[in-house]
């Protein structure tokens, strides 16, 4: 990848890593599906900007309308809530270490739905090394008495397969669309499905009263998802599905790190060696190949 890839690249591994953080602190107020609306509302305002700064043209083609529409539901509304749920009974870095085999499915669709993007030993060997990296941080938090539920353990990983799904649809059918307008018609697609299900489901939507709730909201709506699908699309169109996806074998390594820095948990070698298998996978799968 080109050093703009690997800055957007990292970009967004901080960006997405650090919000299971964020949504843990919001949920102390919230519920799930007040907390993605606001994340939404907030991210949206973010994408108006953008789009006004650049003075961009909105898309024409009726068929990008629709696809950008559905990715709304499937790689924000229903992932972002299903993520923000599985957190009520979680931990943040189970949710984080389990939204990361969002790669597993995405080269498997990738490989059934896109030419230009197949399976080879390279891509197999990086993903291989990377699951071992995520498992080796699954035993690290095995090593104490965490309890989680099961339930909530199954959304995350449904969320990682709408986001893999998602992410070989929108290479397919978006990739041509500039990364703001493809990531505000996604975002209002969204908002307005959250803001007609919401207060069904939760009896209205709350206003936060806490401080912290407030900076976690502002941190996931303009971090989490202005900036995040900026970068999501752009990656999207310059490297493809399967490298992007590789973002998220970070996760576990950027919601750990936090859990040392500020929550005071502990660093041994499960870590290290987590950390080391996930950067090596990554390393890997987006290293040229000798002679090109």
């Amino acid at each position: 990848m080109k050093t703009k890839d690997w800055l957007a690249f990292i970009g967004l591994s901080l960006a997405w890593g650090s919000s299971f953080l964020w949504i843990k602190l919001a949920l102390e107020e919230l519920g799930p599906f007040t907390l993605v609306t606001y994340r939404l509302l907030i991210g949206l305002l973010g994408l108006l900007a953008v789009v006004a700064v650049q003075r961009l043209t909105w898309p024409r083609d009726p068929r990008l309308w629709r696809a950008l529409i559905l990715m709304g539901l499937i790689n924000v509304a229903i992932p972002f809530t299903l993520i923000s749920w599985g957190e009520v009974y979680i931990d943040s870095a189970i949710a984080s270490i389990l939204n990361s085999t969002m790669p597993l499915f995405t080269v498997v669709f990738a490989h059934v739905f896109l030419l230009d993007d197949k399976l080879n030993w390279q891509k197999i060997t990086g993903l291989l090394l990377g699951f071992v990296g995520v498992l080796t941080l699954v035993l690290r938090n095995m090593q104490g008495e965490l309890q989680s539920n099961v339930v909530g353990q199954l959304a995350v990983l449904l969320a990682a397969v709408f986001y893999s799904g998602s992410t070989v649809f929108g290479r397919r059918f978006v990739g041509g669309a500039p990364p703001a307008l493809a990531a505000l018609v996604q975002l209002i697609s969204a908002s307005v499905v959250m803001l007609l299900i919401t207060p069904v489901v939760e009896g209205g939507i709350a206003l936060p009263t806490l401080p912290l709730t407030w900076v976690a909201l502002l941190w996931l709506g303009l971090i989490g998802s202005c900036l995040a699908y900026l970068l999501y699309f752009y990656l999207l169109k310059s490297v493809g599905a399967s490298r992007m996806a590789m973002v998220t074998y970070m996760f576990p390594l950027v919601g750990v790190t936090l859990g040392v820095l500020f929550l005071g948990e502990r660093l041994d070698i499960y870590l290290v060696m987590g950390a080391a298998l996930v950067l090596a996978s990554v390393w890997v799968i987006n290293r040229k190949p000798a002679g090109s």
